[in-house]
């Protein structure tokens, strides 16, 4: 009895200084209010803390002042110079993608996509030689994400103007992206010439795009099936 109570004794420390030691880092005073405000908006940036945001801006200080103005110069530019290409919604200096641009491209072929780190995923393949369609998300009824919050009516739009012999669904296997894929096919279905094929399984059940290794994602591209025989064997 008395191990078990000092065994909740020693958990109860242990987390009692954790949480000092957090609160020191949160209410640490900076001798530069310019350094407290490089902090704070490093610390915004996803996975950042205030820890490794301060170790980040102590880094900057180190380097030569130019390096620290071109890193600088390069997010602003980032920020107000990179545009969505209007026939994709990928990521573009330019009002057309140069890979919607690129008369190489076969462009009966869509593939759909969620973000444009998935683009990025599939290029790397180098197996896909069509043109994308980023989403922009998933179907999430949980997170308050519907069919209105994407790029779902913009695609439809492309496939009504003609010229699309297939639209490839290259969304995550899980259940948001299998209820996109489901809501794609039915909007899509009064398009009977257009053939609706999704990824082969190769990429696991509750896997991401992004996170899937090329070879499994190309040979994924390369042995895709019709979605409506995944639907009927589902059923």
């Amino acid at each position: 009895m008395y191990d078990l109570m000092g065994k909740q004794s020693l958990e109860h420390f242990a987390i009692g200084l954790l949480f000092v030691k957090h609160s020191m880092i949160m209410e640490q005073e900076f001798a530069s209010q310019l350094l407290e405000a490089a902090v704070s908006e490093f610390a915004k940036l996803p996975g950042i803390g205030r820890k490794t945001a301060l170790r980040l801006a102590l880094y900057l200080l180190k380097q030569d002042e130019q390096q620290a103005v071109t890193f600088g110069e390069s997010i602003i530019r980032l920020r107000r110079e990179i545009r969505y290409c209007r026939v994709c919604h990928n990521i573009s200096e330019t009002d057309v993608c140069p890979i919607c641009s690129n008369a190489s491209r076969d462009s009966s072929v869509i593939c759909v996509v969620e973000n444009i780190k998935d683009v990025m995923s599939i290029e790397n393949t180098h197996e896909h030689h069509g043109l994308y369609h980023v989403l922009g998300g998933l179907i999430s009824p949980m997170d308050g994400v519907g069919p209105a919050d994407l790029e779902i009516d913009s695609l439809e739009e492309r496939v009504k103007a003609g010229g699309i012999a297939e639209v490839i669904l290259a969304l995550s296997a899980t259940m948001e992206g299998d209820t996109t894929n489901f809501y794609i096919f039915r909007r899509l279905a009064p398009y009977p010439d257009v053939k609706v094929t999704i990824l082969a399984r190769g990429v696991s059940v509750g896997n991401e795009i992004e996170y899937t290794d090329e070879l499994t994602l190309g040979r994924s591209i390369q042995n895709r099936t019709l979605f409506s025989d995944t639907f009927h064997k589902q059923s």
